[in-house]
């Protein structure tokens, strides 16, 4: 009995609180908006705030205008989405839908050669051979010349007396209405951002291991076999992100086929040259109705294929943040002493064991 007296009166030992772990978004939130701001700053000043001009000047109308007494009025007049209405009526109505037609095409026409092509140049930059450099540089050329200088050179070769009809033998007005007009715009501009794409995909095949390669050769893997089941997983989310991006550009096409066929040529005329045209003839508002349109539909498509596709445009940091709030909830959830009672617990287990 005293023994065990002694052992009942005996105190316990405290057991440490257990450490609480600091995320990395403690103490740091306020030095990340201070670092940040200025990069905040400058993207207000050139995206948000030409944004918020866009809206506001396409509901208003400028230009000398008539009142109801026959008297000129200059200055902006207040219109509401009246310039939005015209969009979609009458002539104007039928050009829209033409450009928006091309700038569609011309999207998803170049976009789908270049993927192809550009998967092609990477896989032949991957390779290892004497003059790789050579072949890289090569390739990596039309990227780097400026839009408006390739578009010059196309004309060029493109003209009646040019490259183009030499080799094919015969005389093809090139920069006319029509089909050939089309073939034109979508050969520059897919000579001229394929190796956009080969680039981005190329450093996504600079990731994959060899390991990877020589395992499916030991177990007996076609090349085709290869790149199907491995090659083009692996490398997925750079060719989505390049694809993104690409998209996203040939959306806003303007200056290749305004340079290379002209203005006011209904088979390659887009929404931004419609929207040039317009600002061009002072008639800002309906201008700026259409590069709103423009602004919206390449919103909607980005995100479109964003959830469909799944680009990771953001990386993983979406996806560690929501591990990591995760991870606190179920720590908030769980018993507050747990921790502590289980150490006691085992502690009073083995000094039983002892006594």
């Amino acid at each position: 009995m005293s023994a065990s007296a002694q052992v009942a009166q005996r105190p316990s030992k405290k057991v440490p609180k257990p450490k609480r772990q600091t995320t990395f978004n403690e103490g740091t939130g306020r030095l990340a908006a201070i670092l940040l701001s200025p990069t905040l700053l400058v993207l207000a000043l050139v995206v948000v705030y030409p944004i918020i001009s866009a809206l506001r000047e396409s509901l208003y109308t400028s230009g000398q205008q008539f009142d109801e007494d026959g008297f000129v009025v200059e200055g902006s007049q207040f219109v509401g989405l009246d310039n939005y209405t015209a969009i979609f009526s009458g002539e104007t109505g039928e050009r829209f839908w033409n450009a928006f037609y091309n700038t569609t095409f011309f999207t998803i026409t170049c976009v789908a050669l270049e993927t192809v092509l550009g998967v092609a140049m990477a896989l032949v930059m991957h390779k290892a051979f004497k003059g790789r450099g050579i072949v890289r540089a090569s390739i990596l050329v039309p990227w780097a010349i400026p839009t408006v200088v390739s578009a010059l050179l196309w004309k060029w070769i493109f003209q009646a007396d040019g490259a183009a009809n030499a080799l094919l033998g015969q005389q093809i007005l090139w920069s006319t209405e029509g089909w050939q007009s089309v073939l034109s715009v979508i050969v520059a501009d897919t000579w001229k951002t394929a190796p956009f794409i080969g680039l981005l995909v190329l450093a996504g095949l600079q990731t994959i291991p060899d390991e990877v390669y020589e395992a499916a050769k030991v177990d007996g893997a076609s090349p085709v076999q290869t790149f199907v089941r491995i090659t083009l997983p692996l490398v997925k989310p750079a060719l989505l992100v390049a694809v993104l991006f690409r998209i996203l550009d040939t959306l806003r096409i303007f200056d290749l086929p305004y340079v290379l066929v002209g203005a006011n040529k209904e088979s390659v005329e887009t929404l931004s040259m419609l929207a040039f045209d317009e600002a061009s003839n002072t008639r800002y508002g309906p201008a700026a109705a259409y590069a709103t349109i423009l602004f919206l539909y390449v919103a909607v498509v980005a995100y479109v294929f964003v959830k469909l596709l799944g680009a990771d445009v953001l990386g993983d940091a979406v996806q560690k943040k929501k591990s990591n709030g995760k991870r606190r909830k179920d720590r908030a959830g769980a018993p507050p002493g747990a921790t502590t009672i289980g150490l006691a617990g085992s502690a009073g287990g083995s000094g039983s064991g002892v006594g």
